[in-house]
């Protein structure tokens, strides 16, 4: 029997851009009526995951920031994890030096040195609004730091970055990548599936009893750690061959049809 059922957001839960369907919104009301605790797990800051969160109606914990920050609708924090502020100052020197594009969320809050094309598809995508800054300001925003974010040309830039970044600070920082086009730099041994550990050590539930969906690769730890797994339709090969189940895709509420069939069925 499911009793905590762990949700991506993007390409998962909603078409990116979009709002979650009536449908999926539904299936998780079914699943919280069932006794289920349903979580959304996303590499998303928390500001811009609870409105989301919000429209399912529950007041369901989120795992936020890749998995640094667990916190409920309602604003109790189960658990946070943030990058030290040295290290902070070190990063940002890093990427100011290569004049690569960063972002921080220090405090729940979105920082950026200078506006661009990164920025304007970041808020446009993810509905919310920074604070342009400078370098030597953002070395400044060290207090609560979960995760930092560079937005890159290709896939192929990320690559390079998220190569250099691990050849540069090797086992102080956890990097991976939510988007083709996204780094994203968070404490060691972070990430959805520890959130997914630590949440289910709280609420007193075997790994056996936890069911996780999603479509990217770094959803695959989170899969890989509950004891179901379902891959959305559209998700990458290498996600689908890792999960115990295939769903329909993200714009055919394909969530849905997998909470009908795998969870209450």
């Amino acid at each position: 029997m499911i009793k905590l059922f762990v949700s991506d957001i993007d390409g998962t839960l909603l078409v990116p851009g979009k709002e979650v369907s009536a449908k999926n919104i539904e299936a998780i009301k079914k699943m919280v009526d069932a006794g289920i605790t349903v979580t959304i797990a996303t590499g998303r800051m928390y500001r811009a995951a609870l409105p989301i969160a919000q429209k399912l109606g529950v007041n369901v914990p989120i795992i936020t920031y890749n998995g640094a920050l667990i916190k409920t609708v309602d604003g109790k924090i189960l658990h946070a994890e943030y990058l030290p502020a040295d290290l902070v100052v070190e990063i940002v020197n890093f990427f100011e030096k290569r004049n690569w594009y960063l972002q921080n969320y220090s405090g729940d809050v979105l920082y950026y040195p200078a506006r661009s094309d990164y920025t304007d598809f970041y808020e446009s995508t993810q509905k919310v609004t920074g604070n342009e800054i400078s370098w030597a300001a953002l070395r400044e925003k060290t207090d609560k730091v979960c995760k930092l974010l560079s937005i890159s040309s290709s896939a192929a830039e990320t690559a390079e970055r998220i190569a250099a970044l691990k050849a540069e600070f090797g086992n102080k920082i956890e990097v991976t990548k939510s988007h083709p086009q996204f780094t994203e730099i968070i404490c060691p041994g972070v990430s959805k599936a520890s959130a997914i550990k630590i949440l289910a050590q709280k609420l007193g539930v075997d790994k056996s009893e936890v069911m996780a969906i999603g479509d990217a690769e770094n959803d695959l730890p989170m899969l890989k750690a509950a004891g179901q797994s379902v891959a959305m339709g559209n998700a990458l090969d290498i996600v689908k061959n890792s999960c115990d189940f295939v769903t329909g895709n993200c714009e055919d509420d394909g969530f849905a049809e997998a909470v009908e069939k795998y969870v209450l069925k």
